[in-house]
């Protein structure tokens, strides 16, 4: 332990082998936080969260290079302070609106900004908050996401993508919904987002307190005419 504590003391200090640690330390922090997006299939994955670590690191490396070794007296925040809002134009790729009006990317384009901001915390020396904040991010993003599909399929609020092939669909779909009292606050027909020619429905319904999201989604499916039922 004090062996570990002696080379991040050392790794504090501005030198070669300092600005390495630094470096790798980058490389590492922002690779655990790219390992989960990359398990999951995400736009920005392993190697882009340790790409922005490591640049952002850099970028702090860089400005203590300009004051200490350049004498450029000159603010040692600004550069880090241009990624802070450079890395929206990155985590702006990643966020996409389907066809079916669902945003997706939210996650990803957070952890990026996350992972732009450890990285300038490795760069400046501040080693425990960086590792405190990789480990905080992990947990976010491994453990809390269940969390978060608890709350989602426990909710009453619920949006429904359902595809359809006759009008008369419909009609068997709000008898359903009206007999079983759950409340429709809004129906959008839209086009197909898929290659069929068959018209969709994007439902939002509040559900009573007992019926579940699976439940009403079997029973939609089940109902004739109905191609298909997704929720948003």
């Amino acid at each position: 332990m004090r062996e570990f504590l002696d080379m991040i003391r050392f790794a504090e200090g501005f030198n070669i082998w300092g600005a390495v640690i630094r470096m790798l330390l980058a490389v590492v922090c922002g690779g655990l936080i790219g390992i989960e997006r990359e398990h999951k299939r995400r736009p920005a994955g392993f190697r882009t969260h340790i790409l922005i670590c490591l640049g952002a690191s850099m970028t702090t490396l860089t400005s203590q290079y300009l004051y200490l070794h350049l004498d450029m007296f000159t603010d040692l925040t600004r550069l880090g302070a241009q990624v802070i809002a450079g890395i929206g134009f990155i985590g702006a790729g990643t966020i996409i609106v389907t066809k079916r009006r669902q945003v997706k990317g939210l996650t990803t384009a957070a952890g990026l900004w996350a992972s732009a901001i450890v990285g300038l915390a490795i760069g400046a020396g501040y080693f425990e908050a960086a590792l405190i904040a990789t480990a905080m991010i992990l947990l976010v993003e491994l453990v809390l996401s269940r969390f978060e599909w608890f709350l989602m399929s426990t909710a009453r609020d619920i949006h429904l993508y359902v595809e359809y092939k006759e009008n008369e669909a419909l009609e068997k779909i709000d008898d359903y919904l009206r007999n079983r009292g759950v409340v429709v606050g809004d129906l959008h027909i839209t086009k197909s987002a898929g290659s069929t020619k068959n018209p969709c429905a994007i439902y939002s319904l509040q559900l009573p307190r007992k019926m579940t999201h699976d439940r009403v989604m079997t029973a939609l499916t089940e109902i004739a005419g109905v191609v298909s039922v997704e929720e948003l």
